[in-house]
Formats: structure tokens, sequence, C-alpha cells
């Protein structure tokens, strides 16, 4: 991979994201999502994030040699609405490999309804642990990694002007163990603390062949437009 700084942004909250964590604070079972995982649309507020992502893209590129070499996005219809929204004429380009984690069995199931339908699942989460427990028919953390390295091969530069991809809070996360070497316990302890907020930049800059984060998780151009920040752990943490 030949970019310099690659902006990971993560998309505008969610219909599912309300829904989520409404459920999860009522105590409830199942999470009201009323279309599949990759159509769910951004709410009222997370139209409102993305477009105040405009602004803070323009500063970021406000010359023509800082113009984003590439830009590209998730096929869920959130992370497309967030990038139509942030980036005006500004192509990009769809590719699958940025998709959100897929839940398999468990997908729109709080925690505790994942112990109470599916008990023996919730067991063997908790022997496997987040990072390597793959659901039926979804995928482990290890499978969402997978496919981000075969993605970081495939993205190449011309030069080391910035790239952008518009996706989902695990796949920032997991872009960070993948591009900085973390080990299973270091993306452990980052998601202990640290949540990817809706329509947030996380910069990480490439010096001497090496990555590092520049900025986390940064949504400071949603308080410059009088927009709350929101913090929704998103679909692919909520039962974790």
């Amino acid at each position: 991979m030949t970019a310099g700084k690659l902006l990971l942004i993560r998309h505008g909250e969610s219909t599912a994201n309300v829904a989520a964590t409404a459920a999860e604070l009522a105590g409830e079972e199942t999470i009201a999502v009323g279309s599949r995982d990759a159509d769910v649309p951004l709410s009222a507020l997370g139209d409102q994030q993305a477009a105040a992502l405009a602004l803070r893209l323009e500063a970021e590129f406000d010359d023509k040699r800082a113009t984003p070499a590439l830009v590209w996005a998730s096929p869920y219809l959130r992370a497309i609405r967030t990038a139509q929204l942030a980036l005006g004429s500004i192509p990009f380009v769809i590719d699958e490999r940025l998709r959100d984690r897929e839940l398999g069995i468990i997908d729109a199931l709080t925690a505790r309804g994942v112990e109470a339908r599916l008990p023996d699942e919730a067991a063997r989460r908790r022997w496997l642990g987040k990072f390597y427990y793959r659901p039926p028919g979804g995928e482990a953390w290890t499978d969402v990694a997978f496919r981000l390295r075969s993605f970081v091969r495939d993205l190449d530069s011309a030069d080391d002007r910035p790239v952008v991809l518009f996706t989902h809070d695990a796949v920032v996360s997991l872009f960070l163990y993948v591009l900085l070497g973390w080990t299973e316990q270091q993306l452990d302890e980052f998601l202990l603390t640290s949540v990817v907020g809706n329509a947030s930049v996380t910069t990480l800059v490439r010096d001497d062949a090496r990555w590092r984060v520049e900025a986390f998780s940064d949504d400071s151009h949603l308080a410059r437009a009088g927009l709350p920040a929101t913090a929704h752990p998103g679909a692919a943490r909520v039962t974790e």
C-alpha cells in the first residue's frame, strides 16, 4: 500500500443503531430492525451528521494536491448514504470487503437475547472469546481482519495522497489491528474503552512504512455543526 494517509469514516447514526441501543437499555431480547443489515438506512440525525462531514472533508482536501486519490465505501446503504452526503460530486468505489461484520444466527438479538435463546452459543462465545467466536452463518473478528488484509493488498495509490474509506465501527477497529500490528489482547483492551462514533473520522498516517494513529474517532465537525455526537456501539458489537 503506497498511500501515506488513510481516513476511516464510520457511517452516520442508523435506525438500527437507535433500535439496538433502545433494546439493550430496555432489557429486551430482540432488536426491532425492519430490514436486512445491508439495507438499514441512516436516521434523520444520521443524515445531518453525514452532511456535516462535507465541511470536514473540504477542509481536509482544500487544494487539488490533497484531493483523495481513492475513495471507497462499504456496500451497505448506511455507508453509501454517508458517502453521498459527505462527498457531493466526488466519485467513490464500492467494495464488499468493507461491509460490517456479519452476525449470522445472533443477528437482531441483544446480549440478553443470545443468553436466553441461544445459551450454547453464548457459552461457546465465552469459551472462544470475542476475537475467534464465529456465530453460525456469521463471521469472527478474524474473518473480517482476513478480508481487510486482502483489501489493503489491493489498495494502491499512484502517490501519497489520502485514501478515504466509508465503513463501520468494527471495520475501523480492525483496520487499526491490521495496520498497527496489534495482538488479540491489544485489540481487546482497545475495545474495552474505545468506541468509534457515528460520522467520526479516524486518521492513520504512515511514516517510514509504519502506520500510526493521528486522530481517533474525531467528531469535532459535529460540534461545529451544532449536532450531537452519538456513540452507539453498532450491531457488530452490541451482543459482545
